[in-house]
């Protein structure tokens, strides 16, 4: 009886160490499934002042205030020239957060980028600039030009393809399109290279101060409130991180609603950021057809459309849904609080 009562007590010592022991395992396994802490955030953006609302808030700390509380302690910031290379950064995992142009997000997105749009940045904001020389009264006298303007698939580029061909024009035989830095193409209708421009502000303002061009189209005018420069949020972001996202909405927002109450600061703050004349900025924030804005919905149609067009021109191998691109719960949650 003694012996079967050892035997009994080491059983029960055994399955206790089992349990004990599924018990504990269970408990390692949720910890390594725990979601990961982040104290660093990186961020992409443009020189261009469709982008002011990053700069205004990265200029006044406010991104690494508001994130404080999320544990970010460090904001790394990384400047690109056009999309293409800010989309490549980002498909490699070097970056978290993009402003940038909805048309290279779009490329990207169709490409495998793991990522959604969480919202816009600004409409319209980039003019066609002509050579003085050259007499203009309808899309029609392009014919025969060199046009510099955002290399493939970025919004300028998009735009201006889908605006020829409505005028008549094929982009591929009438017209010579160069793709380039907003910089090489200052340079280059400077010099007498290309008869025209298609970029972004403030380019085009500082070609027509250096008596280099005259605008004669806006972007606007081509596509009415198209979207042009987006928040682009990593798609590990927004799943292990939400909250963190939210508070990126939240930010911009306000840097978005700040610059519009002041536009003469918010020319001050991209000035210092790039060491652009701040006359010739406040003068593009006057001249051009842009405006900030944060409410998803005013650029999801458009948006698509880029999608559509994208595809027809053979950049895209399909078009993309609203669902493929958007994620507005963020924004929908922060107007809402």
């Amino acid at each position: 009886m003694r012996k079967s009562s050892i035997l009994i007590l080491t059983l029960l010592m055994v399955a206790s160490i089992f349990v004990s022991g599924c018990a504990s395992n269970k408990g390692t396994n949720e910890n390594v499934t725990e979601t990961p802490t982040i104290t660093e955030l990186n961020f992409g953006y443009q020189p261009s002042t469709h982008q002011i609302a990053y700069m205004t808030a990265y200029e006044k700390g406010w991104w690494k205030e508001d994130l404080a509380p999320n544990g970010i302690k460090k904001i790394n910031e990384y400047q690109f020239p056009t999309g293409a290379p800010e989309m490549q950064a980002m498909m490699a995992g070097d970056l978290d957060v993009a402003y940038v142009g909805a048309a290279p997000a779009i490329t990207a997105l169709s490409q495998g980028l793991d990522a959604k749009i969480v919202e816009p940045v600004q409409i319209n904001g980039s003019s066609l600039v002509l050579r003085p020389e050259h007499e203009y009264k309808s899309p029609k006298d392009l014919k025969g030009l060199k046009i510099a303007t955002f290399p493939t698939a970025t919004i300028q580029d998009t735009l201006l393809r889908e605006w020829l061909k409505q005028n008549g024009l094929n982009p591929e035989k009438d017209v010579t399109i160069v793709g380039m830095t907003p910089g090489d193409a200052v340079t280059a209708i400077s010099a007498k290279q290309v008869d025209a421009v298609f970029l972004p502000h403030p380019s085009p303002t500082i070609i027509e101060k250096e008596g280099n061009g005259r605008t004669i189209v806006q972007s606007g005018e081509m596509s009415p409130n198209h979207a042009c420069c987006v928040l682009l949020v990593s798609g590990k972001l927004i799943r292990e991180h939400p909250d963190i996202v939210e508070q990126i909405v939240k930010t911009h927002i306000n840097a978005t609603e700040y610059n519009k109450a002041h536009v003469d600061e918010a020319a001050q703050i991209y000035s210092n950021k790039t060491t652009e004349n701040v006359d010739t900025i406040k003068t593009s924030l006057k001249e051009w057809d842009g405006k900030w804005i944060t409410d998803p919905a005013i650029i999801e149609n458009s948006s698509v459309n880029y999608a559509n067009v994208q595809y027809e021109l053979g950049y895209i191998q399909k078009p993309l849904t609203e669902e493929e691109i958007f994620n507005t719960s963020f924004y929908e949650a922060a107007v809402n609080e």
